[in-house]
């Protein structure tokens, strides 16, 4: 089986829109979770979809995935303290209905163009491969600051890659990294693929796109307004 882990349970720190969690702001009256949503439970190659949020958002969630007809929907998990501990959660709370060699899909609730190619790659475990990581090249001249006010030294800028979400991994293998990871370890990952590879597992690279762009800042909510022809709202829970 193919899970889907959506980690919604950010607060948006670097975009404030009456204070409200952007993946919850609604674009062309429908928050951006639901477009996220969508797409994965659309797709043929999704089996089941897990879901990373404050349980206050969890009435608001469901409510939506009604109005969506989201069909594949299995169950909420609570956010931790990071990003990479909300993964964790949301392993543990997948681990009674997911196989050791069942692929589980993380992915930002906040990257809601995510084409059916880049997913169905993600899906698609080989098994010379323990998961797999859209990523794009980078085009710009990239330098290493130690102090954030001077350049270091310059990198390589063709072995440099940005990755994207989803990133895919097997399930076992996955869970069992995240098991053996302490609090601060998890704090300190800056991607869901880095304790994937830091535990030995082996991520196949395959290639993104530049319209499955992650909701940011501003300009980025703009861009995604602009695709779907609407206008941005908040919203407030009852």
């Amino acid at each position: 089986m193919n899970h889907l882990l959506c980690v919604s349970g950010g607060v948006g720190s670097r975009m404030t829109i009456g204070n409200v969690p952007k993946q919850y702001l609604t674009v062309n009256g429908k928050p951006i979770i639901a477009y996220t949503l969508e797409r994965f439970d659309s797709h043929r190659d999704i089996d089941a979809i897990w879901i990373v949020a404050d349980e206050k958002w969890h009435d608001f969630i469901g409510e939506w995935m009604r109005k969506c007809g989201i069909t594949k929907f299995r169950g909420f998990a609570q956010p931790g303290n990071s990003r990479q501990e909300s993964v964790k959660n949301g392993l543990l709370a997948m681990r009674e209905n997911a196989a050791d060699t069942d692929i589980v899909l993380v992915h930002d609730a906040v990257r809601p163009c995510t084409s059916d190619n880049i997913i169905s790659e993600c899906a698609s475990v080989s098994d010379d491969y323990d998961g797999v990581m859209p990523s794009l090249p980078v085009t710009n001249t990239c330098y290493l600051s130690f102090d954030g006010k001077t350049i270091g030294r310059q990198l390589p800028r063709d072995q440099i890659v940005a990755g994207q979400t989803p990133e895919s991994y097997l399930f076992g293998k996955y869970y069992e990294a995240h098991m053996r990871a302490s609090a601060e370890y998890l704090a300190g990952c800056r991607g869901s693929s880095q304790i994937a590879f830091e535990n030995g597992m082996k991520i196949r690279i395959t290639p993104g796109s530049r319209d499955n762009f992650k909701i940011t800042t501003k300009e980025d909510l703009m861009r995604f307004a602009k695709i779907c022809g609407g206008v941005v709202e908040t919203v407030k829970l009852d």
